[in-house]
C-alpha cells in the first residue's frame, strides 16, 4: 500500500557516502524529533533530475530550513557512489543530504517503485516528495506521469 500523509515512514537504512566511507543512515536518525523534506527521483545523472529537481531545492534550501526544517534529503535507487558524485556535480554541498536506496528497500516499503525496465532503466523510484515530522508524513506529493510539477521545490515550499 502506498504511503500517505498519516503514515509513519518504514524503518530502513539508507547508505551514504561519508567521509570514512560506506555508512548506513537510518530513517530514524534521519527522522525522528525533525522536520525533514524528502525528494526522490528516478536517476541520477538523469536530464529532469539533474537540470530541474535537484537544482530547484538548491535554489530554495535557504528558504525551505527558514521554514522550520532541519533537513532536506534527495533519495534516488542508485549506489551511494553515484549519489555522492550526482551531489558534487550538482553542488549539493551542505545544503541536501544525497542518500542511495540501492536497492530499492525504502521505495519498495513506501510502495513508490516505479519499472523503468522497458527503456533499459529497471527498477527505480517515482518523483515525489514529502514533508516528514517526527517520522510521520504531512505532506506528500507524487508525480503523475513524468515532468516536474507538485513534487518541485517551489510546490513544497508552498507546503511549509
Amino acid at each position: 500500500m502506498t504511503i500517505k500523509i498519516g503514515d509513519k515512514v518504514p524503518s530502513i537504512a539508507f547508505k551514504h557516502l561519508g567521509p570514512d566511507g560506506m555508512e548506513d543512515v537510518s530513517t530514524q536518525q534521519i527522522f525522528d524529533g525533525k522536520k525533514i523534506v524528502l525528494f526522490a527521483v528516478p536517476g541520477a545523472f538523469t536530464p529532469t533530475c539533474s537540470t530541474k529537481h535537484v537544482p530547484g531545492f538548491l535554489e530554495h534550501a535557504t528558504e525551505i530550513k527558514n521554514k522550520g526544517v532541519d533537513k532536506i534529503v534527495c533519495v534516488s535507487v542508485n549506489d551511494p557512489f553515484v549519489m555522492d558524485a550526482w551531489g558534487k556535480d550538482r553542488g549539493t554541498g551542505e545544503s541536501i543530504l544525497m542518500l542511495g536506496d540501492g536497492n530499492g528497500d525504502f521505495t519498495r516499503a513506501i510502495d513508490l517503485g516505479l519499472d523503468g525496465s522497458g527503456v533499459g532503466l529497471g527498477a527505480r523510484s517515482q518523483r515525489y516528495a514529502m514533508i516528514v515530522e517526527n517520522g510521520t508524513v504531512t505532506a506528500l506529493e507524487i508525480e503523475d506521469g513524468p515532468g516536474l510539477t507538485v513534487s518541485s521545490a517551489e510546490n513544497i515550499l508552498s507546503k511549509l
